[in-house]
Order: structure tokens, then C-alpha cells, then sequence
């Protein structure tokens, strides 16, 4: 293999992976500060014993005190990783690092990955088992076949904790989650499927029993080894293996397969023949699941059943029975909920769940990823993908719900409010726009999107329509929006969700045009230059909407510069009450949640403008349930400078102070003086505001804009907004970085009553 082969490329790229900038792909942080010496007496000598005590009285007590409840212990000893086998437990830890870090991304779960030398099952049992008081659960990975069943077997009973080999139960509910959707697509009974499974180790015998726990008559099970069919003449078998023997004449795999509804292959590669797929039932379903070579390929498959379903465990073909689906978010649920097994109500819980999710309209950010794929339920999407964010929250709340119910678990939560804490870490803006939500959800105001084109838009416009019963109206050209709604795989359909306003021939084109040339008649623009203008700006078509009262509210923005579109908002829409009087963003992040305005409306405001600006966003930032504690920045810290900067911000406090305003602010002063209330107390002692600011008002967009753009792109901060103050609430303008989660956030705000803007 040379260097300059693709193969050579991958072996040098993970190699250096792997080695640089420091060797393997896990590290440990401190969540808790460690800078004085009163954080060292609180974690370690002689605070931390009040932990240890409160421990000792309750051994529940080590969830509340410590990261236990969080951890998870990935242990193996090497003896069966995937596609290359007994290799050892030391060969075995890059593996295990890299499980640790799949359940660090997918569920925020930390993990140890441990190896252990010892190929006996009963002493790696006992090692195991004597590892409880550090784990919250165990996840089992990479032990051989038979020895992987006793190692579970006696730590589930021994342990008080969840113990879950993934190699087996993973891949099982994965396989039973397609195969729900295979037999829904298939028109087939579970019940009355014909399987032949090739390979009887750990991962085939798990997904059979989990077949049959979905419904599969145990009769209509023929499994193969590598002696052939698993039959009650045969005296080499384990208990596992013994439980599918069947009273057959039946010898080899071409045998078998005749008539064969499905086929479960987790064997090893090319052991299929296109003639053995031939001799199965018509609509055959494949799990050709052999990695990274399958039993056979997907399109030698195709070539002599074109209707057959298939799945595989390669990510480059559609389907892929990929564990990461499962493995995270069962923990996740159990570990949640305090339980104490992982046990079968809960894994077909999962199954369920996961294939329920692939029978939904995919979300953006799986589109994204998966920009090339056919995202719509059918013959290529049985089963979700990996990287879908609505994995987390709602198959680990169908696990914790499961545990529940079963039995198992010792501290049980509110299954509505645990989906809704898990939405908001998969989404930042989840929990705090949930006021906002609240309130869209029970409004009859109808917005409309002036890009109905965007993909964005159209992801947003699904989210509306399924969690809010919103139907919006999109300015658009019918055929391009249908297409880009079967291409994305969502469900909402014109007429029925949604309506459109086709820029091209709508019959409202006469009354549009005719009413922006009353407005802009004195202002240059003919009827003629009013109709070109009407027929090509779909911002126009959208504000002169709302005019009309055909739409309470206006989203734009996802195209063009913002002042562009903000001209002909304010030409259609602004009158004596509404003007323009800034845009204010809300940033999330891990440190904390800022408001910051104005960024876009006014390049150089003047104090009067400055000080709107103010007003407005308190009420805002009121409609979050949030109480405003304003900063005005400037580059002058409390009268130091004569800047210009210093000197309006100086008028604009007199301004508010005039105001007998009923909220917190402060100013003139640096950004740094506004978030560091200790730092402020040096300067000011006196100062009328309180702790750490949560709005900083910026006395010219430059500055504004600076803050949110570092906070979006170094802070990876997360923006709500710009919400566009001061028109009340009949249009917002957005950003083209925009996402479709920025879109659905933006339009729950213009959907609530235009009552709670104050």
C-alpha cells in the first residue's frame, strides 16, 4: 500500500490524529474553580469531607455530591474489536477512547474508558464489579462470544447499576428499529416474517431476542454459523446459541434463504449470492450488516430485487445500522432517572423511539449534514442519522419514561419537563424561548416569510406548523418551494399548512403594486418603477401584506443586506406611533445569556435615539422573564474621557434619568466594567446598578455588531434575533447566517400579541 494510496492517506491522517497535538482524545477538565485558597478547602482538605460524610450516611447522596450519576466506565479487555479481533486490551483503548468520546458528543455523558488484562469471564466479571462505587453505569464493549453473555450476565445481577453490552444490545435495537420501519414499508407482519439470520454471535443472538420481544415467532427463526444451520441435532452449542436450534433438515445458507422474508446478516463478507437474494420472498428486506465488507452490496442486491430493503453498517450506503443511534441516549435516559438495569421494556422503548423519529420530517441540522442523502421515510431512510438532533431528547426521554414504568428507577421526573431540559441542550435557545413559545402557541396571529423559497425557512415553517398549529404564509414560486419541501423530507404541504403568494402571477399583484405607488408616489416612484419594484421584492409584497392586514407580522432578511430590507419596512410600514428604533440580539453561551443593541438599525444614534434604544430592549428583555440590568457602553469609564462616545452616553443617562425609568441601568463604561460587577465596585461604589449586566447597549452599531459577532464566532454563542424593536411587532428582519431554529425563534416572537411588547 503506498503513502499516495487513499488507504495510505487514512493510515497517515489517523495516525496523526491520533498523536497530535497530544497523544489519544480525551483529556479531564475541572467543572468547579480552583483559583484561591478557599476553592482548595472546599475540594479537597477540609471541605471535602463534608461530602464524604454526607456519602457515608447515604450511599444516594454520592449523585448529589459527586460526578458519579454522569459517569460512565467503557471497559473491555480486547479480546473481539470490530474487524480486527483478539488484539488485546492495551491494542483495545483507542477504540474504547473513541466510544468515550461518541458518548461525550451525543449525550453530554463523561466517560472512563478502562482496559483490563484478564481473557478469563469470571475473573473480568469480579474486576468489574468491584468498580461500582465509581460508575454511575457500565458499558460493556469489544469481549469475545460466549465469554461477553457470562461477564453481563454476572454483573447485571450483582450490580446495583445499569451494565449494557453494547455490542450486543446496541446493535440490537438499532436492528429492531429498522426492522419496524422495513415491515411498515415492506407491507409485511412482524409476525409473520420469515428470518434467516447468518451469524450467531453476540450481535446476532441479541437481535433476535429483540425481535421476538417486537413480535417475531421464535418458529420462523433458522440461524446459520460458520458449521451452517443451527439445528437440535448439533452438540456445540452454548445456551445463547442452543435457545434458536431447530428441528430441521435444512444444512446450508442457499437452503435456508429459499422463501425467506428477511435476511439478518451480521457474519462476514460476500457469503451472499445474488441468487440466494433471488430465492426470497418478493419485497425481501437485507440487513447485510458484515463491517466494513458486507455478506453483499446493496446493489448487487438491487440488480435482482429492485424492491428489497436494505440496510447495512456502512455510512456510505443509505441505512446504516450505526450504534451511536442508541447507545448514548439509553444511558442518558437511565442515568437520569437514577436506574438500576437497562432492562427490555426500556430497549424496546428505545427502538421504538428511534424508529418513530425516522418516520418524521428530518430537521435542518440533519440536512445539513447529510446534504446529499434522501432524508424522506421510505426504502433509503429506515432509520435516522447519526448526527439527528432529536435523537437526544427523544429517545432518552422514552428510555427514562420506560425505566419508569418498569420499575427500575430510583429517581423519577416529569417526563414532559425532562424533554423539554434535554431539547434545550440540544437547542440552546430552548429554554429560554420558552415563555416566548408559550405564548406564540396560543396566538391566532399569522406571519409571513418574505424568502418562502429558503430551505431555512421551510424547515422553520415545519416546526411552526407541528409545535405550534401555526400556518404562515410564504411569498414564493409554488413549484420551487414543492420541490425543495420533497427534497428536505418534510411533511407540510401548501394549502394544508401553509399558504403561498406566487410573485409571478398572484391576483393580489394590481392591489400590491397600486398601493405601494400611493405611498411612494411623492417620492419618485412612477407606476411603472412601482410595479417592476413589487413584482421582484418579495420583502415589499410581504410588508404591503401585513398593511393590508393579510398578516399580522413580516419575517425577512435571509438574503440581502439588512439596511436594504429595513428601507422598505420602514417606507410600508412606519407611521406616526412605529418607527425603527434598533435591533437588539440575545446571544447564548456558556457563560451566559446577553442582550446587545443596537447592532444594525442606527450607525451613529444620536442620545435621544440612544436612549429609545434602551427603553425598548427593557421590554424586551422582560418579555424572557428576565429582569433588565442595562449597561451603556462607551469607550469612557464613568467621566474619564471627553470622547464623543463618552459625551453622548453621558446625555443619554440624563435622558433615562429624566425618565423615572422602573429598571437597572448604568453607564458610561467599558464592556469589561459592565459584566465584572467587582471590577465596577473599584471604579464606582456607588453605582445605581447591581451585579452583572445582561443588556449592553452600544453607542454605535461598529460596537454593537463587534460584541455579538465575537461572542457568535469565538464564544460560539447562539443568537436569537436581531429583533427589530419599535415596530410593533409587525415586522423582524433576520440575518442571511440565520438557521432554521433562529427563523422558528424569530417567528414565535412576531406570533405573540403585540400586548406583551409593553
Amino acid at each position: 500500500m503506498s503513502p499516495e494510496s487513499p488507504q495510505g492517506s487514512l493510515r497517515a491522517d489517523a495516525l496523526k490524529y491520533h498523536r497530535f497535538p497530544n497523544p489519544g482524545k480525551l483529556e479531564i477538565r475541572p467543572t468547579k474553580p480552583m483559583t484561591t485558597g478557599r476553592d482548595l478547602a472546599l475540594a479537597y482538605s477540609p471541605g471535602v469531607a463534608e461530602a464524604c460524610i454526607e456519602i457515608s450516611n447515604d450511599q444516594m447522596n454520592a449523585a448529589l455530591y459527586t460526578a458519579r450519576r454522569n459517569l460512565v466506565a467503557v471497559i473491555s479487555n480486547g479480546s473481539a474489536v470490530l474487524g480486527l479481533g483478539d488484539i488485546g486490551a492495551s491494542a483495545a483503548k483507542p477504540v474504547m477512547e473513541g466510544k468515550a468520546v461518541l458518548f461525550k458528543k451525543f449525550a453530554n455523558l463523561d466517560c472512563f474508558d478502562i482496559e483490563i488484562n484478564e481473557s478469563d469471564p469470571e475473573a473480568l466479571a469480579e474486576i468489574i464489579i468491584k468498580l461500582e462505587p465509581t460508575f454511575g453505569a457500565v458499558n460493556l464493549e469489544d469481549i469475545k462470544s460466549p465469554d461477553c453473555f457470562l461477564v453481563e450476565r454476572v454483573c447485571r445481577d450483582r450490580m446495583n447499576i445499569p451494565v449494557f453490552h453494547d455490542d450486543q444490545h446496541g446493535t440490537a435495537i438499532v436492528v429492531a428499529a429498522a426492522t419496524l420501519n422495513a415491515v411498515k414499508v415492506a407491507n409485511k407482519n412482524i409476525g409473520d416474517l420469515k428470518i434467516v439470520a447468518l451469524g450467531a454471535g453476540a450481535a446476532g443472538i441479541a437481535c433476535l431476542d429483540m425481535l421476538v420481544k417486537l413480535g417475531v415467532r421464535m418458529e420462523n427463526i433458522l440461524l446459520l454459523d460458520r458449521q451452517g444451520v443451527v439445528s437440535t441435532s448439533r452438540h456445540d452449542l452454548f445456551d445463547e446459541k442452543a435457545r434458536y436450534a431447530r428441528d430441521t433438515d435444512l444444512t446450508c445458507l442457499a437452503e435456508a434463504m429459499v422463501g425467506a422474508d428477511f435476511l439478518l446478516g451480521l457474519s462476514g463478507p460476500r457469503l451472499v449470492s445474488q441468487e440466494m437474494i433471488q430465492s426470497m420472498a418478493p419485497n425481501p428486506i437485507v440487513f447485510a450488516l458484515a463491517n466494513p465488507d458486507p455478506e453483499i452490496l446493496p446493489e448487487q442486491v438491487l440488480e435482482v430485487a429492485p424492491n428489497a430493503l436494505i440496510c447495512t453498517g456502512r455510512s456510505d450506503y443509505p441505512n446504516q445500522v450505526n450504534n451511536v443511534l442508541c447507545f448514548p441516549f439509553v444511558f442518558r435516559g437511565a442515568l437520569d432517572v437514577g436506574a438500576t438495569a437497562i432492562n427490555n421494556a426500556m430497549k424496546v422503548a428505545c427502538a421504538e423511539a428511534i424508529a418513530g423519529l425516522a418516520r418524521d420530517s428530518t430537521s435542518e441540522e440533519v440536512g445539513r449534514a447529510y446534504h446529499d442523502e434522501t432524508l424522506n421515510f421510505g426504502p433509503d431512510y429506515l432509520i435516522p442519522r447519526p448526527f439527528d438532533p432529536r435523537l437526544l431528547p427523544r429517545v432518552a426521554s422514552a428510555v427514562a419514561a420506560a425505566a419508569m414504568r418498569s420499575g427500575v428507577a430510583t429517581r423519577p421526573r416529569e417526563i414532559a419537563e425532562y424533554e423539554s431540559h434535554l431539547q434545550g441542550q440540544v437547542y440552546k435557545s430552548s429554554l429560554v424561548m420558552r415563555p416566548i413559545v408559550d405564548a406564540a402557541r396560543a396566538s391566532d396571529r399569522r406571519i409571513v416569510f418574505a424568502e418562502g423559497e429558503d430551505p431555512r425557512v421551510l424547515y422553520a415553517v415545519q416546526s411552526l406548523v407541528s409545535e405550534q398549529g401555526s400556518q404562515p404564509i410564504l411569498v414564493g414560486r409554488p413549484d420551487v418551494i414543492r420541490s425543495r419541501i420533497e427534497r428536505a423530507g418534510l411533511a407540510i404541504e401548501a394549502g394544508r399548512d401553509f399558504d403561498i403568494v406566487n410573485p409571478e402571477n398572484d391576483a393580489r399583484f394590481e392591489q400590491y403594486w397600486s398601493g405601494y405607488h400611493k405611498l411612494m408616489n411623492r417620492k419618485g416612484v412612477s407606476p411603472f418603477l412601482a410595479r417592476t419594484i413589487v413584482r421582484s421584492n418579495s420583502t415589499v409584497i410581504a410588508a404591503l401584506m401585513v398593511a393590508f392586514g393579510e398578516a399580522d407580522s413580516l419575517i425577512c432578511g435571509t438574503i440581502g443586506q439588512y439596511l436594504w430590507h429595513l428601507r422598505y419596512v420602514d417606507q410600508i410600514l412606519a407611521n406616526d406611533s412605529l418607527h425603527p428604533i434598533g435591533a437588539l440580539s440575545l446571544i447564548l453561551n456558556e457563560a451566559g445569556n446577553l442582550f446587545i443593541g443596537d447592532t444594525h438599525v442606527h450607525t451613529d444614534p444620536s442620545a435621544e435615539e440612544i436612549a429609545d434604544t434602551v427603553v425598548a430592549a427593557a421590554r424586551h428583555v422582560r418579555r424572557f422573564g428576565i429582569s433588565p440590568k442595562i449597561a451603556i457602553c462607551s469607550d469612557s469609564q464613568f467621566g474619564n474621557l471627553e470622547s464623543q462616545s463618552g459625551l453622548v452616553t453621558r446625555e443619554v443617562l440624563g435622558i433615562l434619568d429624566s425618565m423615572d425609568c422602573n429598571f437597572e441601568y448604568e453607564g458610561e463604561m467599558n464592556t469589561d466594567t459592565a459584566l465584572d460587577p467587582a471590577l465596577r465596585r473599584t471604579l464606582i461604589p456607588n453605582s445605581r446598578m447591581e451585579g452583572k449586566a445582561n443588556t449592553l447597549i452600544y453607542s454605535c452599531t461598529v460596537g454593537a455588531g463587534a460584541a455579538r459577532n465575537i461572542l457568535k464566532s469565538v464564544a460560539a454563542g447562539i443568537e436569537v434575533g436581531p429583533i427589530l424593536m419599535g415596530m410593533g411587532n409587525r415586522s423582524h428582519i433576520v440575518t442571511p447566517a440565520v438557521t432554521a431554529r433562529g427563523l422558528y425563534n424569530i417567528a414565535s416572537l412576531a406570533l405573540t400579541p403585540v400586548a406583551s411588547y409593553g
